[in-house]
């Protein structure tokens, strides 16, 4: 390459920080590469196996070569998404139009920033909580969109000053993008506040995104409601869900998008010039985890319920006091009194460093 030759990448990509998993989990890979045990607490990779049935199908329907070609549509396949319908009914008692109101997704990161990428012209806003889910914040940044961050706080303020802010915003925010059971927080919320949000949105004419991913996992009784239990949510939001967490399915990348048949529609579109949808062999098995969803989850809500209580018992027996959450894989820890004022990031490296931990 010439030496006068000078690549220069976008200013959207410039601006984006170092992915914090991906600093981290450098670390913790450098320390087993050494030999060295790490606990690893951090993000959230379940490491209990696919239920065996989801496998057995998937290992059948990849011995057939018709699917090993492109997949019929970016959207995916018509009985999966008519599986989701019913998923969505049984469990939530929300009917969709499997063909207009649901689309599938490369996992719930790639559905959630190509609809930013349709949803957002240059210098418009979403409402994002803070702390968030990395793509939370950097979907909206990548479509050239602009980031208002809200607190989100442990008392009942975080809803008004979500609207307060929304309201105070000229010209207002296009999106508001919410996360319940929340990431990283496991903050949970009440079928209530999904009704003031929605008529707050429909007042105010504001899409709401909500991140369902932690539907399944939830604790001592709990249910998290899904956000389009309220009525007219449809009319002004989509929710994403995916397999990841609850069918120990992350590696598959699966999703979907329901809701609002526009914002489906325009996800879709999207979709259709940036990919040709999920291998085929793991949408079919996927239409078997969801068609016996109820074998499965349950046990697996079980064995996050047993693994919360073991550490939010030891930390508290130490005197590191934290809640147990009631949903989420998640536990929302405040940082020791005495490394308070290095900030999150720092103690987590502290951790990794000092006690093999990571976080």
């Amino acid at each position: 390459m010439p030496e006068d030759f000078v690549i220069n990448i976008a200013n959207r990509v410039k601006q984006l920080p170092p992915y914090l998993f991906g600093r981290l989990n450098a670390l913790k890979y450098e320390k087993r590469r050494n030999n060295i045990d790490v606990i690893d607490l951090g993000m959230g990779n379940p490491n209990d196996p696919t239920p065996q049935p989801i496998i057995q199908k998937l290992c059948e329907a990849v011995q057939d070569p018709r699917n090993h070609r492109y997949t019929v549509s970016a959207t995916g396949l018509f009985n999966l998404k008519r599986e989701v319908a019913k998923y969505y009914e049984k469990q939530f008692n929300v009917t969709l139009d499997p063909e207009k109101e649901v689309v599938c997704t490369i996992g719930s990161k790639e559905g959630i920033s190509h609809l930013c990428l349709g949803l957002l012209d240059p210098g418009e806003t979403a409402l994002v909580p803070n702390p968030a889910f990395p793509i939370h914040i950097h979907a909206v940044n990548l479509a050239g969109g602009n980031v208002i961050s809200v607190p989100l706080t442990e008392d009942e303020k975080f809803l008004p000053n979500l609207m307060n802010t929304a309201k105070s915003l000229i010209p207002r925010p296009k999106i508001i993008i919410l996360n319940f059971p929340h990431n990283p927080t496991a903050a949970t919320v009440e079928i209530g506040f999904f009704e003031e949000i929605v008529a707050f949105a429909k007042k105010y004419n504001i899409i709401i995104v909500h991140d369902f991913a932690y539907c399944e996992i939830a604790f001592d009784g709990f249910k998290p409601p899904s956000f389009l239990q309220v009525k007219g949510a449809k009319d002004i939001g989509v929710e994403f869900n995916t397999m990841s967490k609850s069918f120990n399915m992350a590696g598959w990348r699966l999703g979907f998008c329901v809701g609002n048949k526009d914002l489906v529609g325009t996800l879709a579109k999207v979709k259709g010039y940036y990919d040709y949808g999920i291998f085929q062999p793991v949408q079919i098995a996927s239409i078997i985890a969801l068609r016996e969803s109820n074998k499965y989850t349950k046990a697996q809500a079980g064995i996050y319920q047993n693994r919360r209580d073991v550490l939010c018992d030891g930390l508290n027996r130490i005197r590191w006091n934290v809640k147990k959450p009631k949903a989420s894989m998640f536990v929302w820890a405040p940082i020791p009194e005495k490394w308070r004022s290095m900030g999150s990031v720092d103690f987590a490296y502290k951790l990794m460093n000092e006690a093999e931990v990571s976080v």
